[in-house]
C-alpha cells in the first residue's frame, strides 16, 4: 500500500555499482534483484531501494556517492510546487521510472536533497530504522516538512552547546519516533544532508565488517538516549550512512 508522507524507498547512487553491491551484501546480508540494467536492494522480502550509478549531472556538479531517500506523496507535481513555495528547489525534470510512478528530486531550503515519489509502496521501519536531517535551521525544516508531509514533532533532546536541540519526529501510522532534526550542519565539518540508519542486530560485529569491506567508521559505536546504539559510517565509495542497533524487543 502506498504510504503518503513517509520515506518509502532509499536509493544508493554510487561511483562503483559492483563495489557498492559487494559492500552492502557483505555488511547487511541484503539480496540484489536484477531486471535488465536495474538492481534492487532487498532485505529479505522487503524492498530497500535501487542501486544505481551516480548520475553524470550530479557527478559533474561534484556530488559524492550518496543515499537518496524518497518520501511518498499522492501528487508529485503539486507537492513539488508546495515545497518550492516553502523555499525548496526542484533539481531537474520530474521523472517516470515506471508506469504509475513519478519522481522529483528536491533540495530543501537548507540544502538537503531528497526525492518525492508517487506510486511506491512503503518499506516500513525495518531495514532503515532512523532518519536524521543534519541541517542549519532545524525549526524552519521542521515547519516545512510538517506542513507538506504531515509529520508531527514529538520530544526533544539537548545535546550540549555545540549541537543544541535534537528534535524528534514521527509520521502517520509509524507508532513511534522515526527520526530527528538537528543543527549539526552549522559545524564546519558537516554538510546539510539526510542520514539513514540501517538496522543491525549486532553493532560491534557490523562495525568490524564495515572496516573489513573497505568502509570507514566516522563516529561510534556509542549509546544514545533511550539505550539504542549507533555508529556513523561511510561505505567503500564514500556514501554516508549509519548503523542502528535497537534495544526494543519485537
Amino acid at each position: 500500500m502506498a504510504t503518503s508522507g513517509a520515506f518509502v524507498s532509499y536509493d544508493l547512487r554510487t561511483t562503483d555499482v559492483d563495489g557498492a553491491q559487494a559492500f552492502y551484501v557483505g555488511l547487511m546480508g541484503w539480496q540484489v534483484q536484477r531486471s535488465g540494467d536495474s538492481r534492487v536492494l532487498c532485505a529479505g522480502e522487503q524492498r530497500v531501494g535501487e542501486l544505481m550509478a551516480l548520475p553524470e549531472r550530479a557527478r559533474a556538479q561534484g556530488a559524492p556517492a550518496h543515499w537518496l531517500g524518497h518520501i511518498g506523496v499522492d501528487d508529485v507535481e503539486a507537492s513539488a510546487r508546495r515545497f518550492v513555495a516553502l523555499g525548496g528547489q526542484v533539481l531537474g525534470p520530474v521523472q517516470q521510472p515506471a508506469p504509475g510512478q513519478r519522481v522529483a528530486v528536491i533540495r530543501d531550503a537548507q540544502g538537503a536533497v531528497f526525492a518525492m515519489s508517487s506510486g511506491r509502496s512503503g518499506v516500513g521501519l525495518g531495514a532503515v530504522g532512523w532518519h536524521e536531517l543534519n541541517t542549519t535551521d532545524r525549526e524552519h525544516a521542521a515547519s516545512c516538512y510538517s506542513e507538506l508531509f504531515g509529520w508531527r514533532m514529538t520530544g526533544t533532546l539537548e545535546l550540549g552547546p555545540e549541537v543544541g536541540t535534537y528534535q524528534l519526529f514521527t509520521w502517520e501510522c509509524a507508532g513511534r519516533d522515526v527520526g530527528g532534526l538537528v543543527n549539526t550542519a552549522r559545524l564546519p565539518s558537516i554538510h546539510t544532508h539526510w542520514l539513514f540508519y540501517l538496522t543491525v542486530a549486532d553493532l560491534e560485529a557490523s562495525v568490524e565488517k564495515v572496516r573489513a569491506l573497505g568502509g570507514r567508521v566516522l563516529n561510534g559505536p556509542m549509546q544514545v538516549p533511550g539505550g539504542d546504539r549507533v555508529a556513523q559510517c561511510e561505505d567503500a565509495q564514500g556514501a554516508a550512512f549509519a548503523l542502528h542497533q535497537s534495544t526494543r524487543r519485537s
